[in-house]
């Protein structure tokens, strides 16, 4: 019996009218390790998106950085992560918690490049210099919606105290995702997934043109924010999870400061025809000035937004 997909998954492949094509490509194209392509990817990324889920079963992601090679693949079953790991970020906060076998979800994207590729596993260890993570699912992504830009300086100011927001965000924030050209979002397929292969955390790429992320405030004062969900490869990993548990952490980078925004929603998937949109209420965030230590040239908008 394949494993690949679970249920939500399969679900919304079947509505798309792509689940016997997937059946057949999943275990293809899903792996238990890292091809070559993808370890030599990771060894120069500049940062590493991660998902992970809190004792509550909230997922987070976050961005950790370093130089080139902070990411290590000593073998194609095992990534490392040379990183100083912030206390108060909120996805380290929970791998912490639940420690060695946690689930993590995370997402090599080379923003010059629009190289990316994934990964899911199973936390192995974990200090204050950084983790090691068991691979479960290896996979790649092609370069769609992928806004490009450059790292040009590195920061080594210590980040600022982390700020909790209200649900309801402040100015900046708003500002901030109205902006926004690039959002990460963690998922997770339950509260507590199991060992099984199509069972974790993902974190994955959003990317439109600026205003992409929409928000809508709600009768109750409530933030709503709406994001569409733009064709890909139909795997639909992270609407397949939502469908299953229907919690989202948002990550919105300031790339020109170094800011960091994490957001926890509840979420739904809107379906109409033969588009989808994402709908996310705001349930509780931070902001982690300087958190992002490197500084970036602005956006070559994806080529799917100039035409």
């Amino acid at each position: 019996m394949d494993t690949t997909w679970h249920a939500g998954e399969q679900a919304l492949q079947q509505r798309a009218g792509f689940l016997d094509r997937l059946a057949e490509v999943g275990p293809q194209v899903i792996r238990d390790h890292m091809p070559d392509q993808h370890r030599e990817l990771f060894g120069k990324l500049p940062t590493m998106l991660l998902g992970a889920l809190d004792a509550s079963g909230q997922p987070w992601a976050t961005m950790l950085a370093g130089p080139p090679g902070f990411v290590g693949t000593p073998d194609a079953r095992t990534m490392t992560v040379a990183a100083r790991l912030d206390g108060q970020d909120p996805a380290l906060a929970a791998l912490r918690a639940r420690g060695p076998g946690a689930p993590v979800g995370l997402l090599g994207l080379e923003p010059h490049t629009r190289r990316r590729n994934r990964m899911n596993g199973r936390l192995t260890a974990l200090t204050e210099e950084g983790m090691t993570v068991g691979v479960v699912q290896s996979f790649g992504n092609c370069p769609k919606y992928i806004q490009a830009r450059d790292p040009i300086a590195w920061d080594d100011a210590p980040a600022g105290l982390a700020q909790p927001l209200d649900a309801g965000l402040d100015d900046g924030a708003l500002a901030l995702i109205g902006e926004a050209d690039t959002v990460f979002i963690a998922s997770a397929s339950a509260a507590m997934p199991g060992e099984g292969r199509s069972d974790g955390v993902d974190v994955s790429h959003r990317g439109g043109p600026p205003g992409f992320v929409r928000q809508h405030r709600r009768l109750d004062g409530g933030l709503e924010l709406r994001i569409p969900d733009y064709p890909g490869n139909r795997f639909f990993m992270t609407l397949g999870n939502l469908l299953k548990h229907p919690r989202a952490g948002l990550l919105i980078p300031d790339y020109l400061h170094g800011d960091l925004l994490h957001l926890a929603a509840e979420a739904d998937v809107v379906w109409s025809d033969d588009e989808r949109e994402l709908r996310l209420r705001v349930t509780a965030a931070l902001r982690r000035p300087g958190a992002l230590a490197w500084r970036w040239t602005s956006a070559r908008p994806a080529p799917q937004f100039t035409a």
